[in-house]
């Protein structure tokens, strides 16, 4: 293959080697003299050397810090599971601990006996349980007399009367 100098067309360049685009290997018949081009061949494996080393220094560095992003990555992981943890087990034992005075107050109604001293008592637990779950952010949802809505209702059966509009609720069996 020949080539072109500087893009003269009476010009022609010294041959190119086809496979690596470098001029071919002169003979003694060149202008360089040999003592110049020995040189520059001892400089070409020194500057490959050199290049390798940083490559290679640049391999060893990239993957110090692939490896050290990994660790982070699953410290974070682990402290984020760990937190989700001990938030779960707080608010259980606040759930715990808010129901705690229910369950002795249930003792104690039984423990009273019968009688009205029964009812009163079972009334106060059934205050002191509703409480607690409503501090827990749980909430009735009003059933009878509102439109049926099966996102927050569940049906039992369909009934066929006269005195209330159609897919209104008529009767709650369990809140």
């Amino acid at each position: 293959m020949m080539a072109r100098k500087n893009g003269n067309p009476g010009a022609v360049a010294q041959p190119l080697d086809a496979e690596h685009e470098l001029p071919a290997s002169r003979d003694e018949g060149d202008e360089i003299s040999e003592g110049v081009s020995e040189r520059n061949a001892a400089a070409i494996p020194f500057a490959e050397d050199s290049e390798v080393q940083k490559l290679k220094a640049e391999r060893d560095a990239l993957t110090d810090r692939l490896a050290r992003l990994q660790a982070e990555f699953e410290n974070a992981r682990k402290r984020t599971a760990r937190e989700q943890q001990e938030f779960r087990d707080y608010a259980m034992a606040d759930t715990i601990r808010t129901l705690l005075p229910v369950l002795d107050s249930l003792e104690r109604a039984l423990a009273a006996g019968s009688g009205s001293d029964v009812r009163s008592g079972v009334e106060l637990i059934h205050r002191q349980l509703l409480d607690a779950l409503q501090k827990s952010g749980l909430r009735p949802i009003p059933a009878i007399g509102e439109q049926f809505d099966p996102r927050l209702h569940e049906a039992i059966e369909a009934v066929e009367t006269s005195d209330v509009p159609d897919h209104q609720v008529v009767e709650e069996l369990q809140a």
